[in-house]
């Protein structure tokens, strides 16, 4: 038999959380193949088979174990079944439906909506709502008694797993990266002296450049073209700008950085995570998209690892993807600063004595005071709503005409 011991994965690192198991109790793995994936307090990671032959567990899933423990075992002297056939890829999880806003009946039932024949002919046939019906199956599959729960108590939705004037309280232990974010998160209540700036930016012309410029970019790039290139590169410019907003505290020394490695605040189910853009400032507005599609990849998928998520000197969270209109981001330690962005919304603004409805975006800017003067802080968030408004200073961080003229 041969042991597979929880690997090392970081000097003040002792445990790790079993995330799940890749391979199944008594199945055949070759050697190199992943078996399981583990979390440690700031990042998952995966373990592979040292030998081929069969898995034997010796821990469950959300177990926590130490590190140096033993996870499993492989007997490499265990006969390889014939004709083994080849492990078809595990299917992601379907999306699940979408929220409705009101009961609007429906005359079919959607590919998106996980149900069993039956559940969606009756879904299907009493015009039932799927986002009212409380799945009770595996993988949050709908089944039959679910949507006559859902007939029989109209206006009535309990929790999942429940039935409806259910009293049940779960308990559940925390994982190591939630003890992680919480930790972190009250040190840096403690010990910063946080305050918070806002602005608002018109993203007129942002919007009019991905409308008409989206499918060309595309083409050429093979990503799409979203906001966070145009915010990164803006944040990146304006900290060159006001390097003191790009600097840590380190005892009685301040350490000032002279490239932009711009953390990008990502949701996970399993928590917050903020892997790392390296040196945006020398990055293509196509190279930051492709970096945040990798990320938020990895970040999806538990890949992430601890280097991702090293380093950072400055962060960008986007609280306007679940619908936040304001909000007071709080800062990522022991950096000094985040940039909050959030969701798009027509407002009717004063232009020339006019006014226009525009596509406003509110910005907030949370910093450390005790290194951060006010002067700072909202020159640089105003600096960032100037690069966003006209996107054509991202370029060169001036005004073309302006520079033509030597100005």
């Amino acid at each position: 038999m041969i042991e597979i011991k929880v690997p090392t994965v970081g000097e003040s690192i002792s445990e790790v959380t079993l995330l799940k198991w890749t391979k199944q109790e008594g199945e055949w793995v070759e050697r190199d193949e992943v078996i399981a994936e583990l979390e440690s307090e700031k990042a998952t990671f995966e373990v592979n088979a040292e030998k081929a032959g069969a898995l034997f567990q010796l821990a469950k899933e959300g177990d926590t174990i130490l590190i140096g423990d033993v996870l499993a075992r492989i007997d490499e002297n265990a006969v390889k079944p014939e004709g083994k056939p080849a492990v078809a890829p595990e299917k992601k999880e379907d999306k699940p439906a979408p929220v409705a806003t009101n009961q609007a009946a429906v005359s079919s039932v959607s590919n998106d909506i996980k149900a069993t024949p039956v559940a969606s002919a009756i879904i299907a046939d009493k015009k039932v709502d799927p986002s009212s019906i409380t799945a009770s199956g595996f993988g949050g599959k709908i089944m039959k008694n679910d949507v006559l729960e859902a007939l029989n108590h109209p206006g009535k939705k309990a929790f999942a797993g429940n039935e409806i004037f259910s009293r049940n309280v779960r308990q559940e232990k925390m994982s190591n990266l939630r003890k992680t974010i919480s930790r972190r998160l009250v040190e840096s209540k403690n010990t910063t002296a946080m305050l918070t700036t806002f602005n608002e930016v018109d993203m007129t012309r942002i919007m009019d450049i991905r409308k008409q410029f989206k499918d060309k970019f595309k083409e050429s790039h093979g990503v799409n073209l979203g906001f966070m290139s145009f915010f990164a590169k803006a944040c990146a410019i304006a900290l060159s700008e006001w390097p003191t907003v790009n600097a840590y505290i380190d005892g009685d020394q301040i350490l000032y950085h002279d490239y932009a490695d711009i953390s990008i605040a990502v949701s996970t189910p399993r928590g917050l995570t903020v892997p790392v853009i390296r040196n945006v400032e020398s990055l293509s507005m196509a190279e930051v998209e492709k970096a945040v599609v990798v990320l938020a990849g990895k970040a999806r998928d538990s890949k992430l690892t601890a280097e991702d998520l090293q380093g950072g000197t400055f962060t960008i969270t986007n609280g306007g993807v679940f619908g936040s209109l304001m909000s007071t981001p709080i800062i990522n330690i022991p950096q000094s600063a985040i940039l909050g962005m959030h969701k798009i919304q027509d407002r009717p603004m004063a232009i020339n004595g006019q006014v226009v409805v525009r596509p406003m975006m509110y910005l907030a800017l949370s910093y450390d005071h005790r290194i951060i003067d006010g002067r700072e802080s909202v020159s640089f968030l105003v600096r960032v709503k100037e690069l966003l408004e006209n996107p054509e200073l991202l370029l060169m961080g001036k005004d073309p005409v302006k520079t033509l003229l030597e100005l």
